[in-house]
């Protein structure tokens, strides 16, 4: 009986010994493998800061626009006001609706408010409006050059390019090549005197249009990666600069810049606390300092490289 219970013994102790070691060898093996999973690039780090800011009273900041000339135009719940470079006020304007969309080229700025598109003066002086254009019109964005005017209109998922005199000439987003509209951020901005970039947030991509209604290529894809759109709607906003495009996206609210074939170049602002589902609006004239209008606290925020 003792012998059958020494027996017995020596092969739980035998037992113990084989699965300490191998206890050791999976634990071992799992410390690294662990360290190997907990190790990850971070993103690149953000190369502008926050120089200053301004914060609107007047109600709530919705767009910025930049001339050639460093001039200002901010526009939010009814009201558009002009500043120049320090920020010190020149004019301001009551509005007849909510200005979520500013552009200007030479003396004459234009400003949307819904379905219609507001002319104003260098002044401040409403000279005229267009619209509307189609009955269920949500003017998103509005980019004038030198012979057209073009928007986005979120309502029709259309690009109009319209002569200087606010006719139609064409319109984008017809037959197959379609935008997908999700929600109401769809951008447009001419690069060049007869190409337009928009928005196709759907799809998380910039597309290149003729002035015809032709569509001529497109960049991005979606994702978390520095260089990809994130989430639903992006890009939100963006604006044309000499490095190629200034982003803003919502979901992840970051701004960064890309070249013009959509290669990432880096972060303006990606580490901050700006609202993730409210994105800012963006616009610059040079690329080396960009203007981002904030609707969550009604700031304008002025981004210089580090």
């Amino acid at each position: 009986m003792n012998k059958k219970i020494y027996a017995v013994i020596s092969l739980l102790i035998i037992l113990s010994f084989i699965g300490y070691i191998i206890y050791d060898s999976i634990s071992s093996g799992g410390a690294d493998n662990t360290d190997k999973e907990t190790v990850k690039t971070s993103d690149p780090p953000d190369m502008w800061r926050i120089e200053k800011d301004l914060q609107l009273t007047e109600g709530q900041l919705l767009s910025v626009a930049v001339s050639a000339t460093g001039k200002l135009f901010l526009g939010g719940d009814s009201y558009l006001a002009c500043y120049d470079e320090s920020l010190t006020v020149i004019w301001k304007t009551k509005m007849p609706g909510k200005i979520g969309a500013i552009s200007v080229y030479g003396d004459t700025v234009y400003a949307a408010a819904g379905e219609l598109l507001f002319l104003v003066g260098s002044d401040g002086r409403i000279i005229t409006e267009w619209g509307p254009y189609e009955a269920n019109s949500i003017i998103t964005s509005v980019s004038a050059g030198r012979r057209y005017v073009a928007f986005a209109d979120a309502g029709t998922k259309r690009i109009f390019i319209l002569r200087k005199d606010g006719e139609v000439v064409s319109m984008a987003g017809q037959g197959n090549d379609k935008f997908i509209i999700p929600s109401a951020y769809f951008d447009v901005a001419f690069s060049g005197e007869d190409t337009v970039m928009a928005a196709n947030t759907g799809y998380r991509r910039v597309e290149t249009w003729s002035a015809d209604g032709v569509k001529l290529s497109q960049f991005g894809e979606p994702g978390t990666a520095p260089g990809a759109f994130c989430g639903c709607c992006n890009p939100a906003h963006f604006a044309v600069i000499p490095q190629g495009f200034v982003t803003a996206e919502k979901g992840i609210n970051r701004i960064k810049i890309l070249a013009t074939d959509g290669s990432f170049i880096e972060f303006v602002s990606s580490r901050n606390n700006f609202i993730a589902s409210v994105p800012l609006d963006v616009a610059s004239n040079d690329g080396k300092t960009i203007y981002a209008a904030n609707p969550a606290d009604s700031k304008l925020y002025v981004f210089k490289r580090n």
